[in-house]
């Protein structure tokens, strides 16, 4: 059972061997679109005619990161993609933080007076619940079964597993000869939110444009 698309994020972007996140920049960006699509599918925000994303439910949601995104969403207004690329880092950390507080993770910060650089350390209590879902999402890509059928929350995570260009779920070589197929889960979400599937479709070109000092909105 989905924690929410957000915690799932996260989840599907730990390397169970490592005992870390493949790349720490990448799950920020892809636990951020999933706490975005979280809060639109719950229906507590969508995009007004100009593209911007606005507050339609302000009610707790009982979900502190998505609480908190949702009350950052309320001014100014900006585009999904905007959305994003903000405060990525923050939300990262909340959801490790919700994580371990739901037991799924243990935290642990290094001595910032020791000899190395303070790093935050997650640990997943549990590594089979993230290869479950790892390959569960995988096997959405590369499974037969009708897209209308997979869940919403598999749908989206396969979308930003595929569009975030997440090598530990799915090779190039998955993304090539299933692209028809990653672009109709894409389209599960673009049913609910088009201007935020069209922001996850174009996440690899966020990622590097962000990690390049580019603008973008």
């Amino acid at each position: 059972m989905s924690r929410g698309l957000h915690l799932d994020a996260y989840l599907l972007a730990f390397d169970t061997r490592a005992q870390s996140l493949q790349d720490r920049t990448r799950a920020g960006f892809l636990v951020r679109a999933a706490a975005l699509a979280e809060l639109a599918h719950r229906g507590a925000v969508a995009a007004d005619g100009a593209g911007r994303v606005r507050i339609v439910s302000a009610a707790a949601t009982g979900d502190p990161v998505l609480d908190a995104l949702l009350a950052e969403v309320g001014e100014p207004p900006r585009s999904w993609k905007a959305w994003i690329r903000r405060s990525r880092d923050d939300t990262l950390e909340a959801v490790e933080e919700r994580l371990a507080v739901l037991g799924v993770v243990t935290v642990a910060d290094r001595d910032p007076y020791g000899p190395v650089a303070p790093q935050r350390t997650v640990a997943v209590d549990d590594p089979r619940e993230a290869l479950d879902l790892q390959v569960r999402v995988a096997e959405v890509v590369r499974g037969g079964a009708p897209v209308a059928a997979v869940p919403f929350t598999d749908a989206v995570l396969a979308a930003l597993a595929a569009h975030g260009h997440l090598r530990l779920v799915l090779s190039g070589h998955d993304r090539r000869a299933h692209g028809r197929r990653i672009a109709a889960l894409t389209g599960r979400l673009a049913d609910e939110a088009p201007g935020l599937a069209r922001a996850v479709s174009g996440l690899n070109l966020t990622m590097v444009a962000a990690q390049g000092g580019m603008g973008g909105g």
